[in-house]
This record gives C-alpha cells, structure tokens and sequence, in this order.
C-alpha cells in the first residue's frame, strides 16, 4: 500500500482485517491437508477415483481459498483507507459448498462401503 492511498484507518480494523486474512490461510491450509489425506486414503479404497477426484477438487478449494484471502484482505484495506463499505467475500459460500461436497461424498462412502 502506496502511504497517498487514502487515510489510514484505525490499527484496531487493519489488525482485525489481518487476523481474517490468516483465518482463511488457515482454512487453505487445512482443506490442503484434508486432500492430501484424501489422496492417500484413496490409494487403499476401491473404487479409488471418488476418493482421488474429491482430492483435486480440495486442492483447488485450498488455493482458491489462500488467493481469495489476499485479495479480500486488500479489498477490506482500500475499503477501510476510503471509507468505503466493505466488499462482499465469495468466499464464504465457497466455504460452505466445499464443506457440503466434502459432507456428502463422506455420507455417500459411509453409507455404500
């Protein structure tokens, strides 16, 4: 952030905006982790590809997730230096899909192994 890019907001908000940031590094991180579980776990279960399949979707989730928060987090800080509302995340309800997909094919290889 350029120091002539509007007024700089109150430490509280710019703390409490970077303790979001790494919230959602820490959610990447842990839908990184579950795939890389999926991914193993796959290997010993047939059919294996569900499993492998649900492994690369989560893998796309974490890094849309760890992209998502910086540009988020820099959004909320342009926001706040111009006392703008802010912005709406697409990342909650991309949250909550990865976690209804994760759910289901969960339910769906408990209920049919």
């Amino acid at each position: 952030m350029q120091e002539d890019d509007g007024r700089e907001p109150d430490y509280r908000f710019t703390l409490a905006n970077e303790r979001t940031f790494l919230a959602w590094i820490r959610t990447a991180l842990a839908v990184l982790a579950g795939a890389i579980l999926l991914h193993q776990f796959g290997g010993v279960v047939q059919p294996h590809w569900p499993l492998l399949a649900l492994s690369v979707a989560m893998t796309v989730a974490g890094l849309i997730f760890c992209c998502g928060a910086y540009f988020q987090w820099k959004a909320n800080q342009q926001a706040m230096r111009h006392s703008r509302p802010l912005p709406r995340s697409a990342l909650i309800p991309l949250a909550a899909g990865v976690t209804l997909l994760v759910a289901v094919v969960a339910g769906l290889f408990v209920l049919f192994r």
